[in-house]
């Protein structure tokens, strides 16, 4: 169960996603990405403005056929680059709260801060943790609106892929496989209460128990931005922190010096920096050697670099193990 503010365009397409309790993402990696991360009874609210819009429940996901004619949301025609992007990843969503509250609030400081180390938007959503959504799930009042349901007899639906083979591409349906992908592939890997188990005990934090930790998407710093971060959900007087440092090729030496500078960043409450890959230089992990870091690297299993896939099918199949000295 996890919480995102997800970015809204224009005060338009805000109010089409209020008046029909629906969100939808761009034929672009980024849509994908957000398409991936947010999971059906996750919750989210709308974010435009400056301002936090209601608190949602998803009850279902959708990708469809041909969604520049499908509605409800009219094309977008970038002026600088002169791409049209339209909406074919969706979110069908249930309304829990009604409200609209300023991102100057403290309770939204955890997203407002990646808002204002990025300089502004520039991504489709942002993972809010427990302590966020706790706090809205207390603010406004309950959702008692009707709400329209957008239908369209008129589409069908598809299952997004993947690739490694280029000539494979055809989008939206099928992306090459980005590092974006595999970092949600290794955060929803984690979300599950074994594995983050499995992960402390392998990086010698046996004391920690899964139950008590957020797994949250990308955290930006003034340093640059953390892929996953893996945070107390509740703090009581200290908020341990452990980084995640997704590659999706061979990790190299300057890749720990961006690491430890992270470290540096959040100091003594980083307990730990962990580094995943597809492999490891020797010097990088000559680099690693007698730091607070531990290596592992990513597989999957019975993969063949020339077909295709759905994220559920790597969801099955991702293998992250330790490299042992």
């Amino acid at each position: 169960m996890a919480y995102f503010l997800v970015s809204v365009s224009n005060r338009t397409n805000l109010e089409l996603c209020i008046k029909f309790g629906l969100a939808g993402f761009t034929n672009s990696i980024n849509g994908l990405w957000t398409y991936a991360e947010i999971h059906e009874g996750d919750f989210i609210s709308f974010l435009y403005g400056a301002k936090v819009f209601n608190l949602y429940k998803v009850v279902k996901k959708e990708a469809i056929w041909h969604a520049d004619k499908v509605g409800p949301w009219p094309p977008v025609t970038f002026r600088m680059s002169g791409k049209t992007y339209y909406f074919p990843f969706r979110l069908y969503l249930k309304p829990l709260r009604e409200l609209i509250e300023p991102m100057v609030r403290a309770e939204f400081a955890y997203v407002a801060e990646n808002l204002l180390l990025r300089g502004g938007y520039r991504k489709t959503h942002f993972q809010a943790d427990q302590t966020t959504l706790q706090s809205v799930s207390q603010m406004g009042n309950l959702y008692d609106k009707p709400i329209e349901r957008f239908a369209s007899n008129n589409y069908e639906t598809f299952i997004p892929q993947v690739t490694w083979n280029r000539t494979l591409m055809s989008i939206p349906e099928v992306f090459p496989f980005q590092e974006f992908i595999l970092q949600s592939l290794i955060k929803q890997w984690l979300s599950q209460s074994e594995n983050l188990q499995t992960l402390f005990n392998l990086i010698e934090l046996d004391d920690l128990q899964a139950k008590d930790f957020d797994v949250l998407s990308e955290k930006a710093l003034p340093e640059g931005h953390i892929d996953i971060l893996i945070k107390d959900a509740f703090p009581t007087g200290v908020s341990r922190k452990i980084i995640l440092e997704v590659k999706l090729n061979k990790c190299q030496p300057k890749d720990i010096s961006q690491l430890e500078g992270y470290m540096k960043e959040l100091g003594d409450e980083c307990i730990r920096g962990v580094l995943i890959a597809k492999e490891f230089s020797k010097k990088a992990l000559l680099g690693c050697k007698g730091k607070n870091i531990k290596c592992f690297m990513y597989s999957f299993d019975e993969i063949n670099l020339s077909k295709i896939y759905s994220i559920p099918e790597l969801n099955r199949r991702i293998c992250i193990n330790p490299i042992t000295w």
